[in-house]
């Protein structure tokens, strides 16, 4: 496969999704998979490949590992080889990028506490093989415990693999901006992004340390080999900076491009922002499809700051896309965008009875449509479709919500706390007063016990109903799924089970749906989207031969992060300012989640806000596009199953 560096020496054949350009504007070897599923395995393989290697030679096998949720996969695939491939590990030696400081290795959140949790607790490697940076030092003996930990890696050869992730400052390691070409092992404070992207697993960002001992760059660049695992579209950004951009201490991943062996191995979220994806009309012919088309020309009114049909063949020429030309003209590809944006909107979007919905995003029949919106956590129904949810209980259809979790990992102590108390005054109990006492006596690292996240669970039950009754759904219509792979008490999740599976079937399999709506936001933070939905896919495709789901549309809806493109949807909401003002307090409803929510991710603005920001963002690009004007849009995509 020919590369996109020619320093790159690719110790084994990944085969990417599509067709591996090489482009004038990449400056590291990456693969793009369909899946970070497939891709970890790839990686896994590559790993396992050199360890057999090393012991067929009688050498012992270097590893540099990385945390983090980016390799999670890898170390299970390798787990798996162990127990039933009998790859054994007796013959590798570790050395890891990071660790917090200070940090006792029995903390949960300790990088120690991961490492055994992921890999080492279920594999053969020998316990004085395994190095991790020790976040227990005193700081008087840090700096000789640093030059110690590169001189023990020169002494065993140097690294003959290095396992990377990326932070969304382009760090690798805990190497924030700043950090120098020529650093070694040290202790660094650590980036604010950083530590907000670290709070979700510290339950709020003034539990995340402040400092860290970490891997110099040099000490990673010296490695023999080195893959970058990137995942998910909110490290697209930081990816294209990387691969595409100067090499900069802002960015210190970008030091990578002067390493002759290395790979980022990416999924399409991640690698959707590099050129060749995202306008691959500027680096070489294109294959113009439907899709390709559309995408293009969003883009060049969006460079150009014209409508749609305002667009002349001088501005096709301009900006790189003169092919497009050849079998069509301006005017008629413009008609063509123009009446497939146009098509998309309805205030309808259970579809209009006794209508014509030839060009209409939903069916006219059955007028009365049973409907499924699946949530993900107890608050996404109304965050991300909550115009769209009111709309179709005011057109009269039968409309489920099923909360496929508890969410009681994001109620805070403070707040379960004051409902025990509330509790105690109404009716003294025993079981009150435990929740009371168990909270107050909670150590920093430790989980909930059940009697507390059961009553964080009922925390958002109750704030779901009182959303749901504001739109005027029944109470019989709300269904808490509380699906297995949750309820672990920590951030921290189970593997997507049968038992998951069988719950979502049974839901699906009851109300028989003509709509399905679910979250197709795969840039949460903490993960819970992605299993949500691959639950949903999960059932459909066991339950895909039943007559009933012959009629079942799939919505896909986006939450708090990212909105689809423009180009990509499908059927669109208008909402009046009544309407964002209804959305607006049903999401208010969710009281445990305003004011300094834990899970906001890099945005410190409640979800409300962002939400109404992100809807009035769809209605004015709609609006600059020459559609007509609206306060606020959603948004949606079909998925086909069937």
């Amino acid at each position: 496969m020919k590369s996109t560096s020619v320093k790159a020496n690719v110790d084994i054949a990944y085969k990417p999704v599509g067709q591996f350009e090489e482009t004038r504007y990449e400056k590291i070897h990456n693969v793009i998979f369909t899946d970070s599923n497939h891709a970890s395995i790839k990686v896994a393989e590559e790993i396992a490949a050199l360890i057999r290697k090393k012991q067929g030679q009688n050498k012992t096998c270097v590893l540099g590992l990385a945390t983090g949720s980016s390799p999670i996969r890898v170390y299970e695939e390798l787990v798996r080889q162990h127990k039933e491939e009998g790859l054994s590990f007796k013959n590798v030696v570790t050395f890891n990028l990071d660790e917090y400081l200070p940090m006792e290795k029995s903390n949960i959140q300790s990088y120690h506490y991961f490492m055994h949790e992921h890999l080492f607790n279920h594999i053969d490697i020998p316990s004085e093989n395994i190095h991790i940076p020790d976040g227990t030092l005193a700081p008087e003996a840090i700096v000789a415990y640093c030059l110690a930990y590169d001189k023990k890696i020169k002494e065993f050869g140097g690294l003959d693999f290095q396992l990377l992730g990326i932070g969304r400052t382009g760090h690798i390691g805990f190497n924030e901006p700043g950090s120098h070409y020529n650093s070694g092992t040290r202790v660094i404070t650590l980036d604010h992004i950083t530590r907000v992207d670290a709070a979700p697993s510290f339950l709020g960002i003034d539990n995340v340390p402040r400092k860290a001992i970490t891997m110099g760059i040099a000490t990673v660049r010296k490695s023999k080999r080195i893959v970058l695992l990137g995942w998910g579209q909110n490290k697209a950004d930081i990816l294209k900076q990387t691969i595409e951009g100067d090499i900069t201490s802002h960015v210190p991943a970008t030091y990578l491009q002067n390493h002759d062996n290395c790979t980022f191995v990416l999924d399409t979220g991640a690698g959707s922002e590099l050129t060749r994806n995202k306008t691959p009309w500027l680096v070489g012919a294109c294959k113009w499809t439907e899709e390709l088309k559309a995408k293009a020309i969003i883009w060049l009114c969006e460079n150009t700051g014209k409508t749609i049909l305002s667009l002349t063949d001088k501005d096709y020429n301009d900006h790189g896309m003169a092919e497009l030309l050849l079998e069509e003209d301006s005017y008629d590809l413009n008609i063509s965008m123009f009446n497939k944006l146009q098509h998309s909107i309805t205030g309808w979007p259970g579809g209009k009875p006794n209508a014509d919905d030839t060009y209409r995003p939903e069916r006219a029949t059955p007028a009365k449509k049973r409907v499924i919106i699946f949530s993900p956590h107890p608050d996404d129904d109304v965050i991300s479709m909550g115009g769209t949810f009111d709309r179709l209980v005011e057109q009269g259809h039968e409309v489920h919500v099923a909360y496929q979790t508890s969410g009681n990992i994001a109620v805070s102590d403070t707040d379960a706390r004051k409902y025990a108390e509330i509790a105690m005054q109404i009716q003294p109990s025993d079981k009150a007063q435990q929740i009371i006492d168990a909270i107050a006596h909670k150590s920093e690292s430790e989980v909930d016990a059940l009697p507390v996240r059961k009553l964080k669970g009922n925390i958002r039950r109750g704030e779901s109903y009182a959303a749901t009754r504001y739109v005027g759904l029944q109470d019989s219509n709300v269904h808490f799924l509380d699906l297995p792979f949750y309820e672990t008490g920590t951030i921290k999740k189970n593997n997507l089970s049968d038992a998951d599976i069988a719950i979502m079937k049974d839901i699906i399999t009851k109300v028989k749906p003509h709509q399905i709506y679910a979250a197709g936001d795969l840039a949460d933070p903490h993960g819970t989207h992605k299993v949500c939905l691959d639950a949903v896919f999960g059932a459909l495709e066991e339950l895909k031969s039943e007559p009933f789901l012959k009629d079942c549309w799939v919505w896909l809806y986006r939450g708090a992060w990212h909105e689809w493109d423009i180009h990509e949807i499908e059927m669109c909401v208008p909402m009046s300012p009544a309407q964002v003002l209804k959305k607006r307090n049903a999401i208010f409803c969710h009281q445990s989640q305003k004011d300094g929510v834990m899970f906001q991710g890099d945005d410190a603005r409640e979800f409300w806000m962002r939400a109404e920001e992100r809807n009035r963002g769809t209605a004015n690009k709609y609006k600059a596009l020459g559609m007509s004007a609206y306060a606020a849009m959603e948004a949606f995509v079909r998925y086909k199953f069937n």
